[in-house]
């Protein structure tokens, strides 16, 4: 019985719960449906307000549209009344354009109507003139021509010749001033030291002594030196005659002490040249390191030294040659400064310039050609090389230092008292300069004046005209430099003269 209470309690309360569980469930699914419905009524509100704002904003957007449209309607409206107004213009201008080349159509049909008017009246004043002038049109042309052309020509000739005076005086100033001022400050000798070839004997008795048994210490001394040794030719004196001025003067040397000593046979004279040799390459030596310092150029071998130190035993011209470049390096360097040259290039140049001509004997060519070998040789720069090479005429000077090196080689070779010459190549060198001038056409007579440091060219004025008097003159230099050898400058000086000789009686 208990049991069965039990039972129906358990049931009764399972039921319970089972009510309670299924009312719950009701109550939820009652508010989630309320709450949805909640939830679409307030989705359905934003909706509708949002709906009505976009229908705002379209209406908006819209009415913007379409006042832009009017706007734009309007200002192209504008516009293309703007457009036919212009047009309207434009057509108004291109008739006024069209009525303005009529008339100027018209009037080149006058003009044209006029210019064969004149031509016609030209024609006939041409006929007038040519038989009141008696020449056609051609001649009066060509006649007016020549006039035009010699009017023209003498004023050329004036105007050529007014710029050669102008350039030759500004030239000569110029020049003149600083070669003065170079040569002011440097004294040199008025005349030159020349080499001795002759020994004089003090006494007869000495002259058997020289010669020697059957002439053996002439021998003697002929093979130690090199040299010829001439002893009857000229009294008093003993010849010696060699082209090496070395060998000369070693010979020189040792015949001096022979002779002082008086003790001659073979073995005393090969000691004694022995010892001239060994004193004259002291010479050689002192008179080279003597003119490195004299003009103050530095830095070279000692071998281009030596040969500069033979250079005082070589004359040109009865000129010593090494004061002549010494004379020449100290004038480089004044001018070199004036100019603004290299001074350096230009003094070292000009004192070798001449060194050359120390191996002329034993080397073939021009001493020039020889001196930029030998500089080239011993590793001076190629400046001075050209330099060298160039102070004379058959290579161009392309450097301010190659034409500085040929003017002071012009003023130390043609200052007064600096060289000699023998009678026979002056006259030799004056019929040489005249004889070339003859050679030109239309030279009546020509002079060699100032000992030939001047030509005088008379020309035949009926074949010469004056624009030909300058080219001659012009043509007349450069045929000397090319052809013949002078120191200094020549004048080039051609006269044109016409004379109108008349008689009174």
């Amino acid at each position: 019985m208990m049991f069965f209470y039990v039972f129906v309690a358990f049931v009764t309360g399972g039921g319970a719960t089972i009510a309670y569980d299924k009312y719950r469930k009701t109550r939820r699914s009652q508010a989630a449906t309320d709450q949805a419905d909640k939830i679409i009524k307030q989705a359905q509100v934003q909706a509708k307000e949002l709906l009505g704002d976009a229908k705002t904003d379209a209406n908006k957007l819209a009415d913007a549209a379409r006042q832009e449209e009017k706007e734009r309607r309007s200002e192209l409206a504008k516009t293309e009344q703007q457009l036919l107004a212009r047009q309207s213009a434009l057509d108004s201008k291109l008739e006024e354009l069209d009525k303005r080349s009529e008339k100027l159509r018209k009037h080149e049909a006058d003009l044209d109507v006029l210019k064969d008017d004149l031509r016609s009246i030209r024609a006939k004043q041409q006929e007038n003139l040519e038989k009141i002038a008696a020449l056609t049109k051609e001649e009066a042309k060509q006649k007016l021509l020549k006039m035009t052309e010699r009017d023209i020509k003498q004023d050329l000739v004036k105007l050529v010749a007014k710029m050669q005076v102008d350039a030759v005086e500004e030239a000569d100033d110029k020049a003149r001033m600083i070669i003065v001022s170079a040569m002011e400050r440097m004294a040199s000798d008025q005349t030159a030291e020349r080499t001795i070839t002759t020994v004089p004997l003090p006494n007869e008795e000495l002259k058997g002594r020289v010669i020697g048994k059957e002439g053996r210490n002439i021998q003697a001394l002929e093979r130690a030196t090199g040299v010829d040794v001439i002893i009857d030719e000229t009294p008093g004196a003993i010849v010696l005659s060699s082209f090496d001025p070395m060998r000369r003067q070693v010979a020189r040397v040792a015949l001096e002490k022979l002779l002082s000593d008086g003790r001659i046979h073979p073995g005393r004279i090969e000691e004694v040249v022995a010892k001239a040799k060994s004193e004259v390459d002291k010479m050689v030596k002192e008179a080279g390191e003597k003119a490195v310092k004299e003009t103050g150029v530095v830095g070279l071998p000692p071998e281009l030294i030596r040969l500069l130190g033979q250079l005082k035993f070589r004359t040109s011209y009865s000129q010593n040659v090494l004061k002549h470049s010494v004379e020449m390096a100290n004038l480089a360097g004044m001018i070199a400064t004036e100019l603004g040259a290299d001074v350096r290039i230009a003094k070292t140049a000009t004192l070798l310039h001449d060194m050359g001509k120390a191996v002329t004997h034993e080397i073939e060519g021009g001493h020039h050609h020889i001196g930029a070998e030998l500089a080239q040789k011993y590793g001076l720069e190629d400046a001075i090389v050209h330099a060298i090479d160039a102070h004379h005429d058959d290579t161009e000077a392309t450097t301010v230092e190659a034409l500085i090196v040929r003017v002071c080689d012009a003023l130390s070779a043609g200052r007064p008292g600096a060289r000699g010459d023998t009678m026979e190549n002056y006259a030799k060198r004056m019929t040489e300069l005249e004889n070339l001038a003859n050679a030109f056409p239309g030279v009546d007579k020509c002079y060699a004046i100032s000992a030939g440091r001047e030509i005088r060219v008379i020309v035949t004025p009926e074949r010469i005209d004056d624009l030909q008097a300058i080219q001659m003159a012009r043509d007349i230099a450069t045929k000397v430099e090319a052809t013949l050898k002078y120191p200094g400058v020549i004048k080039v000086n051609v006269i044109r003269e016409t004379r109108a000789i008349e008689f009174a009686k």
